[in-house]
């Protein structure tokens, strides 16, 4: 008769799926996820916390894996945000995570189908110091997690990553759970309570000037710099973007579409606003 652990691995993961996770509010995280490629349903999820489920199917005809794909966009919501954002990831062989921060190397961790830690400690540690989580409770439930245990499956290792996270104020919508397929994870977040699908109709809400001056670049939005700044981002973008089109690389392609929002979002907002000279703000 065959043993547990060779019973687990005969049991793939129920799907390919995956999450975003923003430690941010909705209404910081909406205009951002308007520019990525696929339509996402975003949902609070807790205390200073959002989630983005893809819509539909439509990103699986990436000719890229699950993981490249969620870390692409990952990427491309953090580069210019003040807030992180981890992606979450499964398929019938793996599962992992990926956090992204700003413009650093995004850190993370991979798990095979039976829970076999498939990556390295120390990403553990960088994952909690980067979150601010608690440096002993923390560090320590996902040290957990990179040990071998023949009780712990890759699905049992995601969720211990999202109890240590729920420490820090995450609360996932009802069934919202990993390992999920997608179209049953996009069904569950139709459902939640706040839920609103932010899609490229979202453009028109990445110029609105409260949400420029709310960005980690707002102080800057002004005058020369701001336009040189701007142009910048467009040029940088644009050849990311073509780059990533012409080798199927989603995640680049989002990536370097989001700096181009960037940039346009930088030249309309000198445009309409002025350098503070042309055009006075009004007090708040």
């Amino acid at each position: 008769m065959p043993t547990d652990a060779a019973r687990k691995l005969e049991q793939p993961l129920r799907g390919t799926g995956g999450l975003l996770l923003c430690r941010a509010a909705p209404g910081a995280v909406a205009p951002a996820a308007a520019l990525l490629r696929c339509p996402m349903l975003l949902a609070p999820a807790g205390r200073r916390w959002s989630v983005l489920v893809p819509s539909d199917l439509s990103w699986q005809g990436e000719e890229e894996p699950v993981d490249l794909v969620l870390n692409g966009w990952a990427a491309a919501l953090a580069v210019g945000a003040p807030w992180p954002v981890l992606a979450l990831w499964w398929d019938a062989g793996r599962a992992g995570f990926s956090l992204a921060s700003g413009v650093r190397r995004p850190v993370g961790y991979v798990w095979l189908a039976d829970g076999t830690p498939a990556g390295e400690d120390e990403a553990m540690r960088t994952f909690a110091g980067r979150l601010g989580l608690d440096p002993v409770f923390a560090v320590e439930a996902l040290d957990g997690l990179t040990r071998p245990d023949p009780e712990a499956d890759a699905a049992a290792r995601l969720r211990g990553v999202l109890a240590v996270l729920a420490h820090a104020g995450l609360a996932l919508p009802t069934g919202l759970v990993p390992v999920r397929p997608s179209d049953a994870l996009a069904e569950a977040a139709w459902t939640a309570r706040g839920v609103r699908l932010a899609d490229r109709a979202g453009w028109r809400e990445v110029v609105r000037p409260e949400l420029v001056e709310a960005s980690v670049v707002g102080p800057l939005m002004r005058g020369r710099p701001a336009r040189l700044l701007a142009a910048g981002h467009l040029v940088a973008g644009s050849a990311l973007a073509f780059w990533g089109l012409a080798r199927h690389s989603g995640g680049r392609a989002a990536v370097g579409g989001l700096l181009v929002a960037q940039g346009v979002a930088g030249l309309a907002y000198d445009w309409f606003r002025g350098d503070g000279e042309r055009v006075p703000v009004p007090p708040d």
